[in-house]
């Protein structure tokens, strides 16, 4: 745990000090506000899920801000408890990242996946087997694409963005979930320099409501944070962290800067970083860092990269070729072009297949999807400089992929075989093909009762109360590029470390410390080292995750405690009455 008084230079602490009049007008209000809660109106259906299943009092059991696959595999356990819920949703799309084109799952051990999460992909496998689903290609032909499958499993865990929006929106109506889109939370903040935002609404330590910038509000008894961003938790002035902690902070070996470990990803040898080669006047190249890379194993504000998985397309009717964004510069390309001209002779990217003739592509090598150093504000930013920054995410990429598929100085065999695809005609609302959902892979994270570290991935420290099971190895994708002592181009934060079991999360990960908001829980920007959140960040185990939330948001209530102090016993043997994997024993 993170002792109050350590000072460090990535870590942000809010709070909030009411005086004994403000406590005591809060009570009433808290007071009022409960009463209210005691009174919610169950929801009634509607048939368009585009519309919310209606609730005229915005008054819920359960508030759910974010429609993440967390989000909603949170709303699907309440529901199946048998209380009111509402999922705010900022965007037009829910389900996040699993909808939004990350289609090749990154689940670790397939066996720590238990509960709503595994019910999503033995539904992704029902979807499937409907021939009406295989309109592109063959089930058979699929198939010969991917032989390392086990096509006997009752699971299916590479799917299109749109099969897991069907699946998800099959949720949403069979269980008349309400999902309110478009809604954004007012975070105006209260006081200037301060964490607290005008759109949360507190009073004893509690959540009273969350209101958003079109004016609606939203009272409930317990509220679940399922963003990317962690705005509520912010909001509500928990306390979070930024950025990368020293190693020194939680005695580890891969947080801070890892030039050591940065053995992946990385530039051909003697890559120049001027804009003329050899010439230090002549400026450097753009996204590279003028100031090194910083001490091995300090600490920094920087994240890691972002990216827009990509679902792309070979089949003729369904490809919209690669075009030249308005606004392209050639020197954003460059280092790619000189990594060519150093020997590089593949791709920059991984490219898994997916149903019907699609892929869902991500970051490898060098220089590739990934956009790295351009995303360091994203997490704090407004809503303004956000969307700007995906924006610049998706020029940035349009112009990559452009660049591969036409620049005479990217080797013939390359362009050609990139020119062969594009993006999809149907998959995402946008006209160009391209999706919404930026992969943040990392923003806030919540600094919690308990934290989770390297310790804990790697099995030498076991958390107490499980509410899940981390799988994947300890993985953080490149932070900076800087200069090395040689004066070529390097990639600095990647580390891919693996090799151990399953392991547990604990529940206190999910809840604020020293109760600073008794009624919020948060399954996505969860309470973890920055190298422990690389391994813990898979949207598999945010499902497990968000369930586990919605369950002890329900016993929260019931017994009418703080989230901090529900039995653990009693949430336990509820997560195994609902298929949650909790315990890992090897096979």
């Amino acid at each position: 745990m993170i002792p109050s008084n350590q000072p460090t230079p990535c870590t942000r602490f809010r709070w909030s000090r009411l005086g004994f009049l403000g406590a005591i007008l809060l009570f009433h209000h808290g007071l009022a506000s409960w009463v209210a809660a005691q009174q919610t109106t169950r929801v009634t259906p509607e048939r368009n899920i585009t519309s919310s299943f209606g609730n005229d009092n915005g008054s819920y059991d359960v508030v759910i801000y974010g429609g993440t696959s967390a989000g909603i595999a949170a709303a699907v356990q309440v529901k199946r408890m048998g209380r009111s819920v509402v999922v705010i949703e900022p965007t037009s799309r829910i389900g996040g990242l699993t909808t939004g084109g990350l289609g090749s799952t990154d689940m670790g051990n397939k066996g720590a996946i238990g509960g709503i999460a595994r019910e999503f992909y033995q539904r992704i496998n029902r979807y499937y087997r409907d021939p009406a689903r295989w309109k592109w290609q063959s089930w058979e032909e699929y198939r010969e694409t991917m032989s390392h499958t086990a096509w006997n499993e009752e699971t299916m865990w590479h799917f299109e963005p749109s099969a897991a929006l069907s699946v998800m929106e099959d949720f949403v109506r069979e269980l008349k979930i309400p999902i309110h889109y478009g809604e954004r939370l007012n975070r105006n903040p209260v006081e200037a320099g301060k964490p607290r935002v005008e759109g949360v609404s507190m009073g004893m330590g509690r959540i009273l409501s969350i209101g958003m910038e079109s004016g609606k509000t939203y009272r409930g008894q317990v509220f679940i944070d399922a963003t990317y961003e962690g705005d509520l938790m912010a909001g509500a002035g928990v306390d979070t962290t930024v950025g990368r902690e020293s190693n020194d902070m939680f005695d580890e070996t891969l947080s801070g800067v890892q030039t050591s470990q940065a053995k992946h990803h990385q530039f051909k040898p003697g890559v120049d970083p001027y804009v003329k080669p050899g010439q230090k006047e002549s400026s450097l190249l753009p996204g590279i860092n003028p100031t090194g890379p910083g001490k091995e194993g300090q600490g920094d504000d920087r994240i890691q990269a972002y990216c827009f998985r990509m679902c792309l397309t070979d089949h003729p009717e369904n490809r919209i070729p690669f075009s030249k964004p308005a606004h392209y510069d050639p020197l954003d390309y460059e280092l790619l072009l000189r990594n060519f001209e150093a020997g590089a002779t593949n791709i920059p990217w991984i490219k898994t297949p997916m149903p019907n003739r699609k892929t869902d592509n991500n970051n490898k090598r060098g220089f590739s999807t990934d956009f790295i150093g351009q995303n360091y504000n994203y997490p704090e930013a407004s809503y303004t400089r956000r969307e700007e920054s995906i924006q610049r995410h998706r020029a940035y990429q349009q112009g990559l992929m452009w660049t591969l598929a036409n620049h005479p100085r990217v080797p013939a065999q390359i362009r050609q075989e990139v020119s062969r695809w594009g993006t999809c005609r149907d998959e995402f609302e946008r006209s160009d093909g391209w999706q919404a959902q930026l992969y943040i892979r990392e923003a806030r994270r919540m600094i919690g009762d308990y934290v989770m570290t390297q310790h804990n991935c790697q099995g030498k420290v076991t958390a107490k109360r499980p509410i899940g099971l981390g799988a994947y190895g300890m993985d953080s994708h490149h932070v900076q590029r800087y200069i090395d002592k040689s004066g070529h181009v390097q990639n600095e934060g990647d580390v891919e470390v693996s090799g151990f079991s399953p392991y547990p999360i604990d529940y206190g990960s999910i809840v604020s410390r020293n109760k600073q908001c008794s009624n919020l829980l948060v399954p996505v920007c969860l309470s973890a080292s920055h190298i422990a959140f690389g391994s813990i960040r898979m949207e598999p185990v945010f499902m497990v995750l968000g369930q586990s939330a919605a369950t002890a948001a329900v016993q929260s209530i019931e017994t009418g405690t703080a989230v901090q102090d529900i039995d653990y016993h009693k949430l336990r043997k509820r997560l195994i009455e609902d298929r949650q994997v909790l315990v890992w024993v090897e096979p």
